[in-house]
C-alpha cells in the first residue's frame, strides 16, 4: 500500500461519509486520478479498499458507484449495533479498563453545541459521538473495535444528528451521562441496557425523520397513537 493510496483513500473516504458524494454517484478512476494528480494504479488500490469497507460497489463492466443504503439496510445495522455496542458496553463496564475522563470530556464537548445553530454544529458532534462510541468499543475488547467500524461508519447513520431536534439531542445526550455512570459503576447489565436503550432511541428519531421526508408537503407525519390504529 503507498502513501498515494493511502491519501486517496482517505480523501474519498471522508467525502463518502459527509455526503460530498452521495449514494448512486459514479466513481470514475480517470476522473478521480485527475482531480488528485496521480495514476489509476493508486485510485485502484483506494477504490478496493472502499469495496471492502462496504461504501462502494465494484460494478463489472460499470466501474464504482457509492453504495444505496436501502430502509432495510439501515434497520439491519441498527439491530446489529444493538447487538455489538450492547456487547461492548457490557464488557467495558466489566472489565474496568474504559476512560471515563475523556468519556466524561467528550459529554461536555458535546452538549456544548446543545443550542449551537452554526451548520457545522451536527458534524462536530458527530464526530465527537463517534469518538464517545469507539472508546467504549475499545474498552471492550481487541476484536470489537474492528467488528463496529464498519458497522457505524455508514453516512445514513453518521448523519443522524444533522436533523435531530433539540429534545431528541437532550435525550441523546442525557443517555450519554447515564452510560458513563453505569461504566463507572462496573455494572455490565446496567451498560448493555442504557446502551440498547440509546440505539434504539435513535433507530427511532431516524424511523420518523425519515416517515416525515417521503410525506407529501403539508400532510402530518403519523404517530405511534395513529399507528394502532
Amino acid at each position: 500500500m503507498t502513501q498515494t493510496s493511502d491519501r486517496v483513500y482517505a480523501d474519498l473516504h471522508r467525502e463518502i461519509l459527509t455526503g460530498g458524494r452521495v449514494p448512486g454517484s459514479r466513481l470514475r478512476e480517470e476522473e478521480i486520478a485527475e482531480t488528485f494528480g496521480v495514476s489509476r494504479t493508486p485510485v485502484r488500490e483506494a477504490l478496493r479498499r472502499l469495496s471492502a469497507d462496504g461504501l462502494i460497489e465494484l460494478i463489472p463492466h460499470r466501474g464504482a458507484e457509492v453504495v444505496r443504503w436501502a430502509a432495510d439496510d439501515i434497520e439491519e445495522l441498527f439491530d446489529l449495533r444493538c447487538l455489538l455496542e450492547g456487547h461492548a458496553a457490557r464488557r467495558a463496564a466489566q472489565r474496568g479498563e474504559v476512560d471515563l475522563e475523556r468519556l466524561r470530556e467528550l459529554c461536555a464537548r458535546m452538549e456544548a453545541h446543545l443550542d449551537d445553530t452554526d451548520p457545522r454544529a451536527a458534524d462536530e458532534i458527530t464526530r465527537l459521538n463517534m469518538e464517545f462510541h469507539r472508546t467504549i468499543h475499545r474498552a471492550g475488547g481487541r476484536a470489537l473495535p474492528d467488528l463496529l467500524t464498519r458497522v457505524i461508519e455508514v453516512p445514513v447513520v453518521r448523519r443522524t444528528f444533522d436533523e435531530y431536534s433539540a429534545e431528541e439531542l437532550r435525550r441523546s445526550f442525557g443517555q450519554h451521562r447515564e452510560l458513563v455512570n453505569a461504566l463507572a459503576a462496573g455494572d455490565g447489565d446496567w451498560a448493555e441496557a442504557v446502551m440498547r436503550s440509546h440505539l434504539r432511541a435513535a433507530r427511532a428519531s431516524w424511523r420518523t425523520h425519515r416517515r416525515q421526508a417521503e410525506l407529501p408537503t403539508g400532510q402530518e407525519p403519523r404517530t405511534p397513537e395513529t399507528d394502532k390504529d
